[in-house]
């Protein structure tokens, strides 16, 4: 017997998703998924809005596609305009790009485990049985009481709602660690926002970001401004955040073996090492695929985008360079597009970017960071594709990045030039390739008479939650949620943590 499951919306993610599922009755009794569409509600236009506009203002638009990862779109908006303008960033201009980017790095990735997709796991009803002296749990008791005494679960939001199933963090001193945990990321996502903005101007969209740099320079009192705050990030991750995933980890095992998607991995690598723009620029996190389990170097020619499922009239199977955007609201089942790598469906985000790395020559320390974390868990690399590999692979990012931040801020030249004068061409075109927090960005930019002609964004949910492409292949996340077993069709926790393991942000999905 088939019935369905769904979950709709898709609460504690950026945007507006379903997921619908088609749940069959195993002769053992257990429930399991047997295909899933994942169906994005919302149609934005951002790429209908830029054309006839000036070049300039691409990368302040595109800053407004998301408040989680602005820092993304502008810098990818940045490199596009590089491209097509024949210029290459200062040095100065590239290493403040990549602080404020770190920055932003950090904070969208605390705002994953924490706020977003620890609450999958964590029983927040546990904090009615605290009785320790913390005044921040001791309030926070009072408000999940007041909520439930008046069962006003939007007043706990976003505790409450939750699925009343017997799948939480099973110890009280463990939750209540968790919690204590979510009320201390809070602070720390201000203190990245705080960070990003000494060379930002402000967040969450940056006014400083240009290409070929940013308009700010640098000070000593802007570097120890900027260190001071990392302290604080580098701290947390260390201390606390790794040691949460940990705990995660523990309580639930299970999840090393739920949620793998197809193991095609596309990353465009981010953090330029280097003053030069496109694919070939050698990076901090390196750029490439996995194919059925091989590494072949990225080519942004295979990059096409099909729509035969999508709600867009648009040709099919087009070249971001040549991407169309003519919504068709009532054609397919999804306003996201479905992007295909020389025909493969690719995840991208934190684990693409680290199995990617994990096989590059010349990041053999990638490898070696992946193999003592996995050592000591006793977890083979295989299993990395998976929903705690997704969340474990966010916090070795976050450590490496912080880290890494240290070095630029040596780097910097006091003073020094930090963008550069150009003219703008008549005609000219240029595409910039970055990894936002939740994978590959890439943003394709036309110039006719001065004026953007056609612009195009190709961004990480996009290509995790895309529909079924013209030859019926599911996306990344309706792949990794087939086979999954469900206790509950009208609580399926089990489907909400593999999708929320991908971190959709439908915000930047739909066009």
């Amino acid at each position: 017997m088939t019935t369905t499951a769904v979950i709709s919306p898709l609460t504690r993610i950026e945007g507006h998703l379903a997921i619908h599922t088609d749940v069959e009755k195993l002769a053992s009794g257990d429930l399991r998924i047997t295909s899933a569409r994942c169906e994005g509600e919302m149609y934005r236009g951002f790429e209908k809005i830029l054309e006839g506009r000036d070049p300039l203002d691409a990368q302040q638009i595109t800053q407004r596609i998301c408040g989680v990862c602005p820092i993304s779109h502008g810098l990818a908006s940045c490199q596009a305009q590089e491209m097509a303008y024949g210029i290459s960033p200062t040095n100065n201009g590239r290493i403040m790009q990549n602080l404020i980017f770190a920055a932003n790095y950090i904070q969208s990735h605390v705002l994953h485990f924490y706020h977003l997709a620890a609450l999958d796991f964590v029983d927040i009803k546990s904090i009615l049985k605290y009785n320790g002296s913390d005044h921040k749990l001791k309030s926070l008791r009072a408000w999940v009481e007041g909520a439930l005494a008046r069962n006003d679960t939007f007043a706990a939001a976003p505790f409450l709602p939750r699925y009343e199933v017997d799948q939480y963090v099973k110890s009280d001193e463990a939750n209540w660690g968790l919690i204590a945990s979510y009320v201390q990321a809070l602070r720390m996502r201000s203190i990245a926002h705080e960070m990003a903005a000494v060379f930002g101007a402000k967040l969450p969209h940056s006014t400083a970001l240009v290409p070929s740099g940013v308009t700010e320079t640098a000070t000593i009192e802007r570097i120890l401004a900027y260190k001071t705050r990392l302290n604080q990030l580098a701290t947390f991750i260390e201390e606390t955040y790794i040691p949460d995933l940990v705990t995660a980890a523990g309580a639930f095992p299970q999840y090393w073996d739920i949620g793998a998607s197809y193991g095609n991995y596309l990353s465009y690598g981010v953090f330029r090492l280097e003053n030069t723009t496109g694919e070939k620029t050698r990076k901090f996190l390196p750029a490439g695929t996995i194919i059925n389990g091989q590494w072949k170097a990225l080519n942004p020619s295979q990059i096409f985008e099909y729509v035969q499922n999508s709600r867009f009239s648009s040709s099919s199977g087009l070249h971001p360079f040549r991407g169309q955007t003519e919504p068709s609201p009532s054609k397919g089942y999804s306003w996201l597009k479905a992007p295909r790598y020389d025909g493969n469906v690719m995840e991208v985000g934190p684990l693409a970017r680290i199995m990617v790395g994990y096989h590059t020559a010349g990041f053999e320390w990638i490898k070696k960071e992946v193999d003592a974390v996995l050592g000591s868990l006793q977890i083979p690399v295989e299993k990395m594709n998976s929903v705690l590999g997704r969340h474990l692979s966010r916090g070795l990012e976050a450590k490496w990045i912080a880290h890494q931040a240290y070095n630029w801020l040596d780097e910097l030249e006091i003073g020094g030039a930090s963008a550069k004068d150009y003219e703008l061409p008549k005609n000219g075109q240029g595409y910039g390739l970055t990894e936002a927090p939740r994978g590959a960005l890439g943003h394709w930019v036309v110039i006719d008479n001065y004026v953007i002609n056609r612009y195009q964004c190709v961004v990480p949910t996009t290509w995790n939650c895309s529909p079924r492409d013209d030859k019926g292949q599911p996306g990344a996340v309706e792949k990794a949620l087939e086979g999954t077993l469900i206790s509950d069709v009208k609580q399926p926790i089990e489907a909400g943590r593999i999708v929320r393991s991908f971190d959709p942000c439908l915000a930047c999905a739909v066009h």
